[in-house]
């Protein structure tokens, strides 16, 4: 068995280009609005359920369906990002989902509004893995981690603001207007974009480039799937990758409802207190180049799944509303300091295929979460909500130590598979 060639590293620099640090910026609002889509509906499922006379778990569907095909398309586009320019088609996919939030404006029923988030999802789905992608190709992994952290800021500000508006808007002019909102941010940022894109250096033909023949391309797709997929360091990260999206962003979708529930909170004030898990998340982005070289991948991990543990405790079981936001605050500290790791792993498991690697990598993620979601809105009726996140909390500082423990043998598997 003969590994996939590895392309050489970009060589290690402190300081990027005024461009690649422009093309950052931008990323990072893509990823943004991304994240904000994805999370829009959590403050809004109690809402969603009273108008269109359902149930909570039905009225989840806006949130599972978009989980599902978020992560299925992700095996689309991670070829398709490496053969025809991974900035590009960002670029086209933001504006994309512009329409998608359009046709969510217009929803007359359930159906119609699963079947808009559907179509968002599509275009959604290429912003975050392939910007982690595109970061992999151009910066060096000893700078990696402290990037791709850069470029998260977006993303966990994307959290903050996704339940932020949801609830505000629901509770305030209508739900409509937050997809209203969401359309115009990803046709502003889509265009800028597709401006920077044209300004970049023509990507260079590969070989790749010039099979022609559907069945050739797609043996060679398949071949990358076949690789990475089957080194054992590789399948660790995705299966890792599966769980922390079931049991962290797939539990966390039902901690609003949670709060608006037993604490009689508002939609708003419940969909502000969960954002503040994203605001913990870029507070860790602003530290990370400090704390990464202090603790170690693996003392990240653990330190982070056992703060995030720790505060589904208070959140779950806590009967005072004041402490829920701090406890969210740093539950989303500890959270991103896991999940960045995890990051900066995913976009080393193929460096000559990183967007198709990053892409699975993603997939497992996303399909985590749909599977989440819809178990975690299942069980709140038996269990109760409270029962509900503090299994998601046990689950991640479980699967947390393991994959700390799994870090120390990391190169070895490597070797090991490569020899």
């Amino acid at each position: 068995m003969s590994p996939l060639p590895e392309l050489p590293e970009t060589p290690a620099s402190s300081a990027l280009s005024a461009a690649t640090r422009r093309s950052i910026l931008l990323l990072s609002f893509a990823t943004f609005a991304s994240m904000a889509v994805q999370r829009l509906c959590d403050a809004m499922l109690p809402e969603l359920a009273r108008v269109f006379d359902t149930s909570l778990a039905q009225a989840a569907h806006v949130i599972s369906f978009f989980a599902v095909i978020y992560g299925l398309s992700q095996l689309i586009y991670g070829p398709i990002g490496d053969r025809l320019g991974k900035y590009r088609i960002v670029s086209v996919a933001t504006l994309c989902c512009s329409l998608g939030c359009v046709l969510s404006v217009l929803s007359p029923s359930l159906v119609w509004l699963v079947w808009a988030r559907v179509l968002t999802a599509l275009a959604a789905a290429a912003i975050i893995p392939l910007g982690m992608a595109w970061v992999g190709d151009h910066v060096s992994y000893e700078e990696r981690q402290f990037t791709l952290a850069r470029v998260g800021v977006g993303t966990t500000m994307g959290i903050v603001g996704g339940q932020l508006m949801g609830g505000l808007f629901t509770d305030t002019v209508g739900w409509r207007w937050a997809f209203v909102f969401m359309a115009l941010l990803f046709g502003v940022v889509g265009v800028l974009l597709i401006r920077d894109q044209r300004r970049q250096p023509p990507r260079p033909t590969t070989p790749a480039d010039l099979i022609q023949a559907p069945d050739r391309m797609l043996a060679s797709y398949l071949e990358q799937v076949r690789m990475i997929v089957t080194a054992p360091w590789s399948r660790i990260v995705l299966t890792v990758a599966v769980i922390e999206g079931a049991a962290g962003f797939g539990v966390l979708a039902m901690w609003a409802s949670h709060l608006y529930h037993t604490l009689d909170l508002s939609l708003s004030a419940a969909g502000a207190t969960v954002a503040m898990f994203g605001v913990g998340g870029v507070f860790y982005m602003m530290l990370a180049k400090r704390l990464i070289p202090l603790l170690g991948e693996a003392g990240l991990t653990r330190v982070g799944v056992v703060l995030m543990g720790a505060c589904a405790l208070v959140v779950a079981w806590g009967e005072w509303w004041w402490l829920a936001p701090p406890s969210c605050l740093v539950g989303g500290f500890g959270f991103f300091m896991f999940h960045n790791t995890m990051q900066a792993n995913a976009t080393q498991m193929s460096p000559a295929a990183r967007g198709t690697g990053v892409s699975l990598f993603a997939a497992s993620l996303f399909l985590g979460q749909s599977v989440g979601v819809v178990l975690a809105a299942s069980l709140v009726a038996a269990l109760g909500s409270a029962w509900v996140i503090v299994l998601g909390g046990a689950v991640l500082v479980a699967e947390g130590f393991y994959f700390a423990r799994a870090l120390s043998r990391r190169e070895d598997l490597v070797k090991t598979f490569l020899a």
